[in-house]
């Protein structure tokens, strides 16, 4: 296909495609999805070869939140039975976070659900970011705390942190469709802050809500021009209990085509696939990191993810490495810029609160949707096709904020 020859000669030199191609890679049919996933695989091979970034994610402070994000189990009035819990203590979330660690994780996703951080809180998860450093070297840390007030970014980033995930989520037009007690320039300002203290700034969006493909190219538009580092993918995941319980709308297809999307339009930053992967791709996961160069290991913030061993093997059986402390995860002149690039910024390239943490969705914390799903638990017999899998969905009981082992 001459379009996608385009694509693949532009995302080689990280130069933007136009809005019509892509929508029209959302737009082609399943007979040539494979010749999509093949020409945006060489996009993601030139700029981070076969190397596999995993990231794990801690929930510091569960539910109770005051926001009323449509997609989130944590939010105000939530009925969905998830964990709830106040603020771990700096030990109780190393803990955490060594467990992830010790699974080949190499960045740490420190997520709490609130509108936006006290100045008491920051002093609290500052203390908590020095004492994940202090007992886990090389270990990356991102802080996903919701909108940020001047100064916050910096107080972070002298603690310790590496980077700070706040959401676009969906596009400007229809964000006020998702959420009322915040609004989308609330969003772009906290991405903007911390770009501006210098911390790697982290942001994605949310697939599945109902958006049209005109939604989705906006918001990873929009992604380019802000320029985060990282880029979470999230395929919503319908919680009882939520607003959008009944928003089952993507089909593996689907998530492949929006992955496939995302990389062409943002070629060489990370583009991680987060919360819903288990639900929406399934089997097809492996083929996905044909197009992401990272995802979550073990559970999310508030629902269980597929078992962090059969993570690894499914990236070892699918020809890829997880990528190493000692490796760096994005290209040169994205390390060596001021702002990162990915294309936009005159060649530079790619351009939350509701506690949906560092790149997540629906309290899924960095980088995650809400809930990942549970592949690897006993589970019914498969639904017909096209059927909403909801025996995929389970609230997670274990790791942080219990006393039970987490799946890392």
């Amino acid at each position: 296909m001459d379009l996608l020859n385009t694509l693949v000669d532009k995302g080689l030199r990280r130069e933007l495609p136009t809005r019509e191609e892509a929508l029209a890679v959302l737009a082609t049919s399943d007979d040539d999805l494979l010749d999509v996933v093949a020409a945006a695989g060489k996009v993601r091979r030139h700029w981070f070869g076969r190397r596999v970034k995993l990231n794990y994610l801690v929930n510091l402070k569960s539910g109770l939140c005051p926001e009323d994000c449509s997609y989130c189990s944590q939010r105000l009035g939530s009925t969905t039975g998830i964990l709830k819990y106040t603020w771990l203590k700096p030990d109780q979330a190393s803990q955490a976070a060594a467990a992830g660690l010790a699974g080949g994780a190499k960045r740490v996703c420190l997520v709490a659900s609130g509108r936006g951080p006290t100045d008491r809180d920051v002093d609290r998860v500052s203390e908590t970011i020095r004492t994940i450093k202090d007992q886990n070297e090389g270990v990356e840390v991102c802080a996903c705390l919701g909108l940020l007030s001047d100064g916050q970014a910096e107080r972070l980033r002298d603690a310790g942190a590496d980077a700070y995930n706040h959401n676009l989520n969906t596009s400007e037009g229809t964000y006020g469709d998702i959420t009322t007690t915040h609004t989308y320039a609330d969003r772009v300002d906290t991405v903007q802050k911390a770009h501006g203290a210098g911390l790697s700034a982290c942001s994605g969006l949310i697939a599945g809500m109902g958006e049209s493909d005109e939604d989705l190219v906006d918001v990873v538009y929009s992604l380019r021009e802000l320029d985060p580092d990282s880029v979470p993918v999230n395929f919503l995941i319908p919680v009882e209990g939520t607003p959008l319980a009944k928003e089952w709308n993507l089909t593996p297809q689907r998530c492949l085509r929006i992955l496939a999307m995302v990389r062409f339009v943002c070629p060489d930053v990370e583009v991680r696939i987060a919360g819903g992967r288990e639900v929406h791709l399934r089997t097809m996961q492996p083929l996905a990191l044909n197009l992401a160069n990272s995802i979550f290991l073990g559970d999310y913030l508030t629902t269980e993810g597929q078992a962090g061993k059969a993570d690894l093997e499914m990236i070892a059986d699918a020809g890829f490495e997880v990528e190493g402390t000692d490796q760096v995860t994005l290209p040169e002149h994205r390390t060596e810029a001021v702002g990162g690039g990915c294309g936009s910024h005159e060649a530079a390239a790619c351009g939350s609160h509701d506690s949906a943490g560092c790149g997540s969705q629906e309290g899924a914390g960095c980088g995650s949707h809400e809930g990942g799903g549970v592949c690897g638990t006993p589970a019914a017999a498969a639904a017909p096709a096209g059927e909403p899998r909801t025996d995929l969905v389970a609230v997670r009981r274990r790791g942080a904020g219990t006393d039970l082992a987490p799946n890392a």
